[in-house]
């Protein structure tokens, strides 16, 4: 019997290559070995009061581009959080039992309350919980994060096992980070800053979904210096991003004859930027291209959505039924 994974995304607009390389390439290898749950985190959304436009907005976005990016919903669950209700009952039975201590020495809820102190939410607190709920509507044991998530991984197994303790029962499992591939592709963004991240803005991120046109503009503001003064000498971290993307999208012979410049202090930025946009621009267009095709038909995705819906419910009800029953909840 196939392990199961459980991953979600929260929709707060269009996935960039960070995503790609990051998580979503990851995900498409995993359905075939794995039995994967794939969710858009709506509900996790609402702490930050999107408008109702935006919301559906978000959602559809990235249910295209999970598709488009070859997650199969044959052969993986993919749904939208909200149209699993036994995940919002499981929350609350999760609540019972977590403690105000507990929830609020979370570094994310800390880090929240320090960065949008109007907007301090109960849905920020017991974000873990809702996270909780996630996994544990699944039974899973594997959860692709990231390091910042982690926290909230040890939140779950201390949710599932106090669960266990308090109803006397071997029911839900732990939970534990997982990473399928053997070393994540960090991608940096257009900043020279750091890695790709919406937080930078949009002018540091290549969104899959970006025309020919907006590829080109982005890449030639992005950050570059004077160029080299000595012959082979190191690159600054903002000319090795850029050229760490040209490693991920452009051929080994294109690479070389670039850092050969460089390394010869006769590399022209203008020349490098161009070419790596046309490289971004190749390696995009297939996804792109079935963003778009994908984005047009309403009643694919439809069909999409109500399947996982019915897929992810059929394992939530299970969970949700032997929950109630070790709870005391009984039918008279």
């Amino acid at each position: 019997m196939k392990e199961t994974v459980v991953s979600g995304i929260r929709p707060t607009g269009q996935l960039h290559l960070g995503n790609y390389f990051g998580a979503v390439t990851n995900f498409v290898k995993m359905q075939y070995d794995y039995n994967c749950y794939f969710f858009i985190a709506d509900l996790h959304s609402l702490t930050t009061h999107p408008t109702p436009q935006d919301l559906h907005g978000y959602v559809r976005h990235v249910l295209v581009e999970y598709l488009a990016c070859g997650i199969d919903p044959e052969q993986s669950t993919i749904y939208i959080q909200s149209d699993v209700p036994e995940v919002a009952e499981l929350y609350l039975y999760l609540n019972m039992n977590a403690y105000m201590g507990e929830l609020e020495r979370s570094t994310s809820f800390k880090d929240k309350v320090r960065s949008q102190p109007d907007n301090v939410n109960a849905g920020l607190l017991t974000y873990p919980t809702l996270m909780a709920a996630d996994i544990l509507i699944h039974k899973a044991v594997k959860v692709p994060v990231g390091k910042d998530q982690e926290q909230h991984l040890e939140m779950t197994r201390t949710f599932g096992n106090r669960f266990n303790r308090l109803y006397h029962a071997d029911y839900f499992p732990e939970a534990f980070a997982f990473s399928y591939a053997q070393q994540l592709v960090k991608v940096p963004g257009l900043d020279g800053k750091g890695k790709m991240s919406k937080s930078g803005g949009d002018s540091n991120c290549i969104y899959l979904a970006d025309s020919p046109e907006a590829i080109r503009k982005k890449m030639s503001r992005a950050v570059t210096d004077g160029g080299p003064t000595v012959e082979n000498q190191a690159k600054p971290e903002a000319i090795q991003n850029l050229f760490d993307l040209m490693k991920i999208v452009s051929s080994a012979d294109t690479l070389a004859h670039f850092d050969g410049l460089y390394n010869q202090m006769a590399i022209r930025y203008g020349d490098f930027k161009k070419q790596l946009a046309e490289d971004m621009i190749l390696f995009n267009s297939p996804i792109r291209e079935r963003i778009e095709e994908l984005s047009k038909d309403t009643d694919y995705l439809r069909k999409v959505a109500r399947h996982g819906a019915e897929k992810a419910r059929e394992s939530a009800r299970k969970t949700i039924s032997d929950v109630r029953s070790l709870i005391g909840f009984k039918a008279f």
